[in-house]
């Protein structure tokens, strides 16, 4: 392969995006191939958007010769538009990325560069992210804490999907056979050789995120129980550190009555020790469901996602 014929995928997973998209494809354009040396191209991937978005997509698919699009049946959320797109991807290296330019377009010739000398992945870390609200920051801080504590890999901290990836890390990932993908830790468990660069993560230009705090919650809930076993392993300890103390405590409850006989018995401590420990179990069935769930809906052997329609790039940009 050449230096100029050399083809770099973007892959842009899109959900009710109709604002971002041509600001988006406004700055791609800015994109300096001279600088880049290689033929860009940019897939969609429309997660089954309610407005505009599909209208748009397919209108650029005949306007500009460097997009194509896959459009979803549904809406199968971000993990899985990522793996659609990343199995339809043809480029020599792949880069997934937002289409709220919250990912800066201009980084790609820096992350083409570092490919050239031999990195075949090149990570994106935010430098800071004074973007996100406090509360984003805070609670991201701690997801990345708590999962390489209890996980592995290790994900890197402020890291998110912005990467390039050379074409054998890609076919690696998409040799990958789960259904439920949590994509940060799949990236991280593939290895390969790896470098960073860093960059500011700006404002969204258009439209608002479709994450909320529930989403956020189960996104992280997914990558805790799918890379790692040690919730089912702590409850163990947690049952153990409960009973031990119970033990002891009924022998000394045993040896009382034997010695100086036994108290009229109140209701309140009873009581306590029924919800405590009933509480405890309940979480206990809760974090051993979460992986009972993932094992039935890994059976099921259902594809990650279904696709509509799509539309080729007819020409990468030279």
């Amino acid at each position: 392969m050449s230096p100029n014929t050399a083809l770099i995928t973007l892959v842009v997973p899109v959900f009710n995006e109709e604002e971002a998209i041509p600001l988006f494809i406004e700055e791609i354009r800015k994109v300096s191939l001279d600088t880049l040396h290689a033929k860009l191209e940019v897939l969609f991937v429309n997660d089954g958007s309610t407005d505009a978005t599909l209208r748009i997509l397919r209108a650029l698919q005949l306007q500009e010769s460097f997009v194509g699009y896959i459009d979803l049946s549904r809406n199968f959320g971000k993990e899985a538009a990522m793996t659609a797109g990343l199995e339809h991807a043809t480029g020599d290296a792949v880069i997934p990325m937002d289409v709220d330019l919250q990912d800066p377009p201009e980084l790609i010739a820096e992350m083409v560069a570092r490919w050239r000398e031999g990195a075949e992945v090149v990570l994106a870390r935010r430098a800071n992210r004074d973007s996100d609200t406090v509360l984003k920051r805070a609670t991201a801080s701690w997801f990345y804490k708590v999962h390489n504590w209890l996980a592995t890999p290790k994900i890197p901290d402020n890291v998110g999907d912005y990467r390039l990836m050379d074409r054998k890390v890609v076919e690696a990932l998409n040799r990958l056979p789960e259904s439920r993908r949590f994509m940060k830790g799949l990236f991280a468990w593939i290895g390969f050789q790896t470098v960073e660069i860093s960059y500011t993560r700006s404002e969204r230009v258009a439209g608002q995120t479709k994450f909320n705090g529930w989403k956020l919650w189960n996104f992280a809930m997914e990558g805790l129980t799918s890379f790692s076993t040690a919730p089912l392993q702590i409850w163990t300890y947690i049952g153990f550190s409960v009973a031990i103390p119970s033990l002891v405590y009924a022998i000394f409850i045993v040896l009382r009555s034997l010695v100086i006989g036994t108290d009229v018995p109140g209701y309140a401590s009873l009581i306590v020790a029924i919800c405590f420990l009933g509480g405890l179990q309940l979480i206990g069935i809760g974090v051993l469901g979460e992986y009972l769930g993932r094992t039935y809906l890994e059976t099921k052997k259902r594809p990650v996602y279904v696709v509509r329609e799509s539309g080729q790039a007819q020409s990468p940009q030279h």
